[in-house]
């Protein structure tokens, strides 16, 4: 099986006008490593990945593929697909890329190893996300789109949490203490991308799981390591495995598949994990940075399982039955 991997910021999505940020590509690269070192064991399995020619290439039993320039990425990407059996990607959903690359994998007819493109068109808003979840009966921290609630804020007194409706990570994301702050930072910029969130005390952490036809497989529960400093929040890695993976993190996995029965293979769910229980912030449609230390945490070829998972008819994966917790770093 010719299989086409392609991490967004390593693999030539990132804009040639400036360097690559070095903590988006190490990101990106922990995430790509650990799906090649998976993909390789799996027999009969051959390897196309793509490679910015701004980052050190990548050595190993794959044809790497560099791109030196990235305003030709996508009609390479589209070409290589075309040579490919399955088609891997890695993208954030921001700007649209996820979604992007999904359709281009689905017109090709080759078979894309992630969420279809109608879910990740859902999960790349935060705000459509939590509205079908919600829908649905799950326990949800509500979203407001920022250019439809009032100029002086959402509902309540503060605090809130901004960040971009198709944003990844923490990048932009704010804690908004009052009214005051809330006017202040609306004043900064245009936020007519932005959503709010009503902050909420509790424990950040994250589901990893496996997923298909509206069903799911919890792997691991993470604990997150989020910090705040001067007003902003940044992600810094975490324990994967560091939580219990609970009947009620277990039945939020299976009822976000069952409201998104589009999600396939990696799927990451960000919560915050507070008195009265877990409540979903958002869906990551895709491999997540947390995923990197699942094959430690759990013996699981993650890989191997999402390829089972593909079959005709699906080989569903085995029971995590062990898991050892793994930090998870992204400072260099």
């Amino acid at each position: 099986m010719r299989i086409l991997v392609v991490e967004f910021v390593t693999g030539g999505g990132m804009p040639p006008e400036a360097p690559i940020p070095a903590s988006l590509a190490r990101e990106g690269d922990l995430m790509l490593h650990a799906l090649l070192a998976d993909l390789l064991e799996v027999p009969g399995v051959e390897v196309t990945v793509t490679r910015d020619a701004r980052l050190p290439p990548l050595t190993g039993p794959v044809r790497s593929i560099t791109i030196t320039d990235p305003r030709e990425s996508w009609s390479l990407w589209e070409d290589l697909t075309r040579q490919a059996d399955g088609v891997w990607p890695i993208a954030p959903e921001t700007d649209g890329a996820l979604e992007r690359f999904s359709r281009m994998v689905e017109a090709s007819g080759r078979r894309l190893l992630n969420s279809r493109a109608d879910a990740v068109a859902v999960a790349s808003s935060k705000a459509a996300t939590a509205a079908v979840l919600s829908a649905a009966g799950l326990s949800v921290v509500p979203v407001w789109r920022v250019g439809a609630v009032a100029a002086d804020g959402p509902p309540g007194n503060g605090p809130w949490v901004v960040k971009p409706d198709d944003g990844a990570g923490c990048i932009d994301t704010r804690l908004i203490r009052d009214h005051a702050d809330w006017q202040g930072w609306l004043a900064e910029a245009d936020r007519s991308g932005f959503v709010a969130q009503p902050f909420q005390p509790g424990t950040p952490a994250s589901l990893s799981m496996l997923c298909r036809d509206g069903r799911a497989w919890p792997l691991t529960a993470n604990r997150q390591s989020v910090s705040l400093s001067g007003g902003r929040f940044s992600y810094g890695g975490g324990i994967v495995g560091g939580m219990a993976l609970s009947p009620a993190l277990s039945d939020l996995a299976q009822g976000v598949a069952a409201a998104l029965p589009g999600l396939f293979g990696c799927v990451g769910v960000d919560v915050i994990v507070g008195p009265d229980g877990p409540r979903i912030i958002e869906v990551n449609p895709r491999l997540t940075t947390s995923s990197v230390g699942v094959r430690s945490a759990t013996g699981l070829n993650v890989a191997a399982a999402v390829l089972d998972l593909a079959r005709e008819p699906p080989i569903p994966p085995q029971p995590v039955t062990r898991i050892e917790p793994v930090l998870l770093t992204l400072e260099g």
